[in-house]
């Protein structure tokens, strides 16, 4: 578990935790980021939010199974005791001779975003990786999710060819993690 304390004028401190990928935080928080992706994305290509359905059927279809352990890990930050974000590690095998872990899911509640948590979460997340035996980190995003892009790129992720064939995948990046810094 990793624990960040804020500024003396801050009163709130965050938590980073495993969280079963079928609990209700969970579960919560993966419709606030389906919610917020898609209608992102269809506000920008089709000037409309989500249709409930398309978000139901979306929820479905990410049963969240790859984040179960041995091979993988959903992890919950909190902020001040509340559920404010996720990240999920994947592994996925060998890929250029390097045992290669999955970054997924990695989001934060609008009204909790700013206040340091991403990189507690991201860090958080490399060290998982690190534990489950992977020694990079691959993950693919959209373009139009930029705060996304600057926050990896801040954290050492580098753009990369395609590495996996999804819907909606537009953009790659890798990170090798240092043994060491785990």
């Amino acid at each position: 578990m990793s624990h960040v304390e804020n500024s003396p004028a801050e009163t709130a401190s965050w938590t980073v935790a495993p969280e079963a990928v079928d609990s209700p935080v969970a579960a919560a928080l993966w419709r606030a980021y389906y919610t917020e992706v898609s209608d992102r994305y269809y506000l920008l290509h089709e000037r409309r939010r989500t249709a409930p359905e398309e978000l139901e059927r979306e929820i479905a279809a990410e049963t969240g199974d790859d984040l179960r352990p041995p091979s993988g890990v959903l992890l919950v930050a909190r902020y001040g005791g509340e559920p404010a974000g996720t990240a999920g590690v994947r592994l996925m095998g060998d890929m250029k001779g390097t045992s290669t872990a999955e970054l997924k899911r990695v989001f934060l509640r609008e009204d909790m975003r700013g206040k340091g948590g991403a990189a507690l979460l991201l860090a958080a997340a490399e060290d998982a990786a690190r534990a489950l035996g992977a020694g990079q980190l691959i993950l693919d995003t959209r373009l139009d999710l930029v705060e996304a892009r600057a926050l990896y790129a801040r954290h050492g992720y580098e753009e990369s060819e395609p590495l996996t064939e999804r819907m909606y995948a537009e953009c790659w990046y890798t990170k090798r993690l240092d043994p060491a810094a785990g």
